[in-house]
């Protein structure tokens, strides 16, 4: 039988959290059994119904959503929650990152993802809209490039391998496309994360975009 993903919505605006309600409420595998219209009332809401994601707006009254996730990170550790919001700044971004945020999607973001966000973040994978996600690898690019002062050099068959990686490829799928052995793949794998100092498939995927190995990326999924 199919988990049911259970959710709280966390906005203060009546119209945009109905919306949400009814655009989840088709999902089969997810569920909406709470919304909180404040900040105050989504940390007692979490703490008391113990979601599994909790969708949460910035800009709410009484306690911001900042501070919500923290004190739903303090009381409800089970919960994971991501951030969705108009405003989509670096700022706001790093904060909800630095708190436990799972991942961060802007209101302008096609419906469709919402559902495919909360079943990436329910099974443990960060989720962030395509020009979030490419500004922070874009970000960690050039924090590599400063701190190593060389860009790592890849070899054709490290970038083959990262774009099948990136592109959500088992290892058995990569070897497959490649026509080579499913250790050799590790192999590769191996070595395209001591280069570029990126340790999970996820970083892989960042870094894939940030150097145009692959044109863009919604979600990460980390497939090992």
């Amino acid at each position: 039988m199919k988990k049911i993903i259970t959710v709280l919505l966390a906005e203060d605006h009546a119209i945009v959290r109905e919306g949400l309600h009814a655009l989840l409420n088709i999902e089969s595998d997810i569920e909406v059994i709470g919304e909180a219209e404040n900040g105050r009332e989504a940390v007692e809401m979490a703490v008391r119904l113990s979601p599994d994601v909790v969708v949460m707006d910035i800009a709410m009254p009484f306690l911001n959503g900042f501070e919500a996730t923290r004190q739903i990170m303090k009381s409800a550790p089970a919960s994971k929650i991501f951030i969705l919001s108009a405003h989509s700044d670096d700022a706001y971004v790093e904060q909800a990152m630095s708190l436990g945020a799972r991942g961060f999607i802007t209101k302008q973001t096609a419906s469709h993802i919402l559902p495919v966000a909360i079943r990436e973040i329910y099974k443990g994978v960060e989720f962030y809209s395509p020009e979030i996600s490419r500004r922070l690898v874009q970000q960690q690019y050039r924090d590599q490039q400063r701190g190593d002062g060389d860009t790592p050099q890849l070899s054709s068959r490290e970038t083959e391998v990262l774009q099948l990686v990136a592109e959500g490829k088992a290892n058995k799928q990569t070897a497959d496309e490649l026509n080579i052995s499913i250790k050799t793949v590790e192999k590769h794998r191996q070595s395209l994360m001591d280069k570029l100092n990126i340790h999970d498939t996820a970083g892989l995927t960042r870094h894939a975009i940030a150097v145009g190995v692959i044109e863009s990326c919604v979600q990460v999924t980390i497939i090992e």
